[in-house]
């Protein structure tokens, strides 16, 4: 059996967070969905964008690609924008195991979110492109099927955070029935692993009403610290003394957090070490907030949130929506980040963010200075980050991020003229 995971064309619609990440590598209620087909035990092959190629084939070199040999059917095809949650799985089983004659469609609203199909000769020999494989699916003329666990597909950024707090309880009580945890108190889990167990500093109190707290291998967590369920916590990951922790947090590998966090996914390699609030929004990888960082999540008037991109505004369907934070950006002390905005890729933040902030900027609006940040500048400061957590830069992580600046290049306008160095 063969499974392909596919990027469409809405993927960029998903920026700021999809700018230098494959939308399967999105965590979404503490899971990816790469990880989460994993556990198919298929062959697993990646459809992504070609920027993306060097740094999967370095992350991710076990799936699938045509030099390894024929695809082995029947293929199962999952829209990279699908929403992880482990009800998925019964979904995936029962089309690869479905009595179709020659294959299924799936739709999510008008998109493509999985298909199966009875034969590997189906689909055209060698790499596919993301270009091409939603009009490969529908040329097929396969039957459109209404299963009964239904897939959601992510459409804009407000969606990761949305669909997040929807599915971590259901995704950590999954995590828990693994057997891999043990329950220490109340609804904290910990590994089974003596060796991996988390270093837990006094008076540590926490609330498990609403949702389990699980704690992966190697996590520390300070003294005084308050962490109330649902919230996952990744591995080698560090809470510091005198944090709140509070309602639906995910926290991926190697991150530094303090303060106080609710409702909010922080991927790998990010840092919120200092008082500060963040609330319902996303931190992309490797991003930094300097202390007293803070964020609104909540309008005066209580109305919807509309969230503000590069691309325009958009209705978050949330009354309550944060901010979305690009790989790789900064903000400084006392930074200000208005409901609902995002800030791009490799970008710096100061004083009051009252805009959407374009990728590779250093956005200082309320002092009028927007300016361009040269992107030899970022392939410095890369490297410098990676020196600091023992992680070797790669080629293809600098070429990732110059890559990330031809993409983002339009964003950066101001009146249809270029930004000034």
């Amino acid at each position: 059996m063969h499974v392909i995971l596919f990027e469409d064309s809405r993927v960029q619609d998903l920026y700021p967070i999809t700018v230098g990440r494959a939308a399967f590598s999105i965590s979404v209620g503490s899971i990816r969905l790469l990880n989460l087909v994993r556990e198919l035990g298929c062959e697993i092959e990646l459809i992504a964008r070609p920027h993306l190629h060097d740094l999967l084939r370095e992350d991710v070199p076990d799936t699938w690609r045509p030099e390894k040999g024929e695809r082995k059917g029947p293929v199962l095809l999952i829209n990279a924008r699908t929403a992880p949650r482990y009800r998925l799985l019964q979904l995936w089983r029962e089309l690869l195991a479905g009595d179709y004659e020659r294959g299924a469609i799936v739709f999510a609203g008008s998109a493509i979110a999985a298909a199966v199909l009875k034969s590997a000769d189906m689909l055209p020999s060698g790499e596919i492109g993301c270009a091409q494989i939603h009009g490969v699916l529908q040329d097929l003329n396969l039957p459109i099927i209404y299963p009964s666990v239904q897939a959601t597909l992510m459409e804009r950024p407000s969606d990761v955070i949305r669909l997040h707090l929807k599915l971590i309880n259901e995704n950590l009580e999954n995590r828990i029935s693994t057997g891999d945890y043990t329950e220490i108190e109340d609804g904290v889990f910990v590994p089974k692993n003596p060796e991996e167990r988390p270093e837990i500093g006094a008076n540590f109190v926490s609330d498990t009403k609403a949702g389990p707290i699980v704690l992966s291998k190697k996590v520390k967590i300070g003294p005084f610290t308050f962490i109330r369920g649902p919230v996952y916590i990744g591995p080698n990951s560090k809470v510091l003394e005198h944090a709140a922790i509070k309602d639906f947090v995910a926290i991926s590998s190697t991150c530094k957090v303090g303060g106080e966090v609710e409702a909010t996914t922080i991927e790998p390699y990010s840092n919120k070490q200092h008082h500060g609030f963040l609330g319902h929004s996303y931190l992309g990888s490797w991003v930094n907030l300097g202390a007293g960082t803070c964020n609104s999540d909540l309008k005066n008037s209580y109305n919807e949130v509309m969230q503000e991109t590069p691309a325009g505004k958009f209705p978050s369907r949330m009354q309550f929506l944060g901010c979305v934070v690009g790989d790789y950006s900064k903000t400084a002390i006392n930074t200000s980040i208005f409901t609902g905005k995002t800030i791009g890729a490799c970008s710096m933040a100061y004083g009051f963010v009252t805009t959407a902030v374009p990728s590779f900027v250093n956005y200082a609006r309320s002092f009028n200075q927007i300016t361009e940040i040269p992107v030899e500048l970022m392939v410095l400061t890369q490297e410098r980050m990676f020196i600091r957590r023992d992680v070797k830069q790669r080629p293809c992580d600098i070429k990732l991020i110059r890559d990330m600046y031809e993409l983002t290049r339009n964003e950066r306008q101001l009146a249809n003229e270029p930004l000034s160095l």
